[in-house]
């Protein structure tokens, strides 16, 4: 095989098939704009034919600078910054970041802020799997799904936004809490929204559980290796349905998870070891029932509670303390981390991002090569990443 003439001799190769004509590799370009991409994400593909030879996932394309951005803002303002970088998971993103903070300051939080993000971190991990639910098989073509999972969706974002008054950017977090104690009668609300959804979810899942089309187009495609995905640091669903045994609400807990993932509670981690795309899938829908699972004791926890506080008074202009400290979540899509270096003042000295979503883009380097191109959809949609969360 010889290179042809030219600035880039990776663009083109030539050579004399064994029936003499001439066949050639080609750079194929998915994106910036691709409805299988998730965002503006650009991947570069030389193929052989149909078969995929080599990807190059190319990102930046929705880069803010959030990390920088986070240096000229105090810690009430970066939560608005910080909630948006993964859309879908804008709660658990406002975690970290108080999270860190609380940590240097030495901040306990009251009880009922610690089960009241417990509850709202879950419900949110419910709002961020069912759009994945309904998204994925509109990738492989079929358009039932979604409708359906944005029922389902619609019904969980109507408790949030009653709580918040947001429905996507809920900026409810505090250092030191949360913004304000719960409406009068919202966890009987939330009850009830908790059992709508799971009296409804065999509607959805009856569409794509055990779809043939479904299944021929996920089983034993896109296998990632556990090793792989150790390597290159994929984390969440993804990771654990390679058979990566790892979530952080078990392994290192943190907000009221200690007690929800202890033997007896309503915990568990959800794991696959066949690593296809079929697998992935599976993972994401298990972690809906379990999620909802660990709602609903969470609200059942909080109802029991005497009243009192949901925040702890700080003062208006809030420092820091210097120090750095490191806080990672086990956001819906995986490990989210924040490195807060602070030299005292009421903006970070520093304040590094971990996302899930890099890592789950970067393994596509080594998912696509050998693939068919026809499973090149099947395979991206099913890592489960959200672009603004790979740029930030």
């Amino acid at each position: 095989m010889t290179p042809t003439a030219g600035p880039d001799s990776r663009a083109l190769t030539v050579a004399l098939g064994s029936s003499g004509l001439a066949t050639s590799d080609m750079v194929l370009n998915i994106g910036p704009q691709h409805p299988a991409t998730h965002g503006v994400l650009r991947l570069r593909i030389v193929v052989d034919g149909e078969r995929v030879v080599s990807a190059e996932p190319i990102v930046g394309y929705m880069h803010r600078g959030a990390e920088k951005l986070f240096e000229v803002r105090d810690y009430r303002q970066i939560i608005v910054l910080a909630n948006r970088h993964d859309w879908l998971s804008a709660f658990a993103n406002e975690l970290g970041v108080v999270l860190a903070a609380e940590q240097l300051l030495g901040t306990e939080v009251p009880e009922r802020a610690v089960w009241a993000r417990t509850l709202l971190a879950e419900l949110n991990r419910v709002l961020n799997h069912l759009m994945f639910l309904g998204s994925y098989p509109l990738e492989l073509g079929a358009i039932t799904p979604v409708f359906y999972s944005f029922t389902e969706r619609e019904e969980l974002q109507a408790v949030m936004e009653e709580l918040s008054g947001g429905r996507m950017h809920y900026m409810f977090n505090r250092v030191g809490g949360l913004k304000e104690d719960l409406p009068a009668g919202w966890l009987a609300r939330v009850h009830h929204a908790i059992a709508s959804v799971r009296r409804r979810l065999p509607r959805l899942e009856s569409l794509i559980v055990g779809n043939e089309i479904l299944q021929a187009r996920t089983r034993g495609v896109g296998v990632l290796a556990k090793e792989t995905a150790a390597a290159y640091g994929v984390s969440g669903p993804v990771a654990r349905a390679s058979g990566l045994d790892l979530d952080l609400r078990r392994d290192d807990p943190y907000l009221a998870y200690g007690e929800l993932f202890a033997p007896g509670g309503p915990g568990r981690v959800v794991i696959r070891t066949e690593g296809d795309c079929l697998a992935r899938f599976q993972v994401l829908q298990e972690q809906v029932h379990v999620s909802l699972d660990l709602a609903d004791y969470c609200a059942d926890r909080l109802r029991s509670l005497p009243p009192g506080p949901i925040n702890v008074k700080l003062p208006k202009v809030l420092k820091v303390p210097p120090g750095h400290v490191y806080r990672w979540t086990e956001n819906p899509l995986g490990l989210n981390g924040y490195y807060l270096v602070s030299k005292g003042d009421k903006v970070p000295w520093r304040l590094k991002l971990r996302s899930a979503s890099f890592s789950n883009v970067q393994v596509l380097t080594e998912l696509l090569p050998g693939t068919l191109l026809s499973d090149l959809v099947a395979i991206i949609g099913s890592t489960f990443f959200v672009v603004g969360d790979v740029d930030k």
